[in-house]
């Protein structure tokens, strides 16, 4: 089943059948069996027409997030390893990468509070100091207070990699910043977990033209997801839940940087497509 965020309130699709839900959003997600209540949820939810739920999340749609924060993995898959070994070469720091990889302990980074998230068609800033920009494509987890995985969405991890290949200590200006992530279009919510086979696909488009593609399978990340959100709570507490993303295993071509006005469009088995365009902080 698939949950949205609207301004005109939650809509519900199971299987094929909409419904709207006034839950409040912090609620409603933060349950311990989130697939089970949302099928009870849906049998005396009030059902909408097809026409109408399709108007409401192609022009009202938020970011799938609360009052959550945003956690992120870092050096989970192997392409991701080498584009930053490359990228810190200069700075003498790109065997940290190599050990990160192979460590018990993964690389986990607080990524954005909910107020900078961009959401499906919102648009998503790079830095005017950094001169390399990339999008980070990721599968996305929702977590509840538990410490139990929930949830999946789609994570677009802005990064600038000139920042962060000048000193691995300037990741937090790299990562964090003003619309510096988007999430959606929605909450994929299952019953069983994703499966390993899931693909992950990015494209940008840059004057209507295809600039740049890849793809990958969940399988050749490194790391289980239960492993990465069995470190993130060792210490943390999460009142409403929380998001992590996964890490990614595709990035562009060293040559490439994103320019004003691309187009991100992210797609993930099962969930859908979460496209943003790219712009700057005035």
């Amino acid at each position: 089943m698939h949950l949205y965020k609207t301004f005109k309130g939650n809509i519900l699709i199971v299987d094929e059948k909409a419904f709207i839900v006034y839950e409040e959003w912090d609620a409603l997600i933060n349950q311990k069996n989130l697939f089970q209540y949302l099928s009870l949820l849906s049998k005396c939810a009030i059902g909408v027409s097809e026409t109408m739920y399709k108007e409401i999340i192609t022009d009202n749609l938020l970011a799938p997030i609360g009052s959550q924060e945003i956690w992120a993995a870092g050096v989970t898959y192997m392409r991701s390893r080498d584009a930053r070994m490359e990228e810190a070469k200069n700075a003498g720091s790109s065997d940290f990468y190599q050990k990160v990889y192979e460590a018990e302990r993964p690389e986990l980074f607080f990524k954005s509070l909910a107020h900078r998230v961009a959401g499906h068609k919102q648009q998503v800033y790079i830095r005017k100091d950094s001169t390399w920009n990339v999008p980070e494509p990721e599968l996305t987890l929702f977590i509840n207070s538990f410490g139990q995985i929930q949830a999946y969405t789609i994570g677009n991890d802005m990064s600038s990699r000139s920042i962060e290949g000048e000193n691995p200590l300037y990741l937090p200006q790299a990562k964090t910043y003003e619309r510096s992530s988007a999430l959606g279009p929605c909450l994929y919510v299952s019953e069983y977990p994703i499966s390993k086979e899931t693909n992950i696909n990015l494209q940008i488009v840059r004057n209507s033209k295809e600039v740049f593609s890849g793809s990958i399978q969940l399988n050749r990340m490194k790391r289980e997801l239960p492993e990465l959100v069995g470190f993130l709570f060792r210490e943390c507490d999460f009142a409403h839940g929380c998001f992590l993303m996964t890490g990614t295993g595709i990035v562009p071509p060293d040559e490439f940087t994103l320019q004003q006005n691309d187009e991100v469009n992210i797609s993930i088995d099962g969930i859908g497509i979460l496209t943003n365009v790219v712009g700057v902080k005035m």
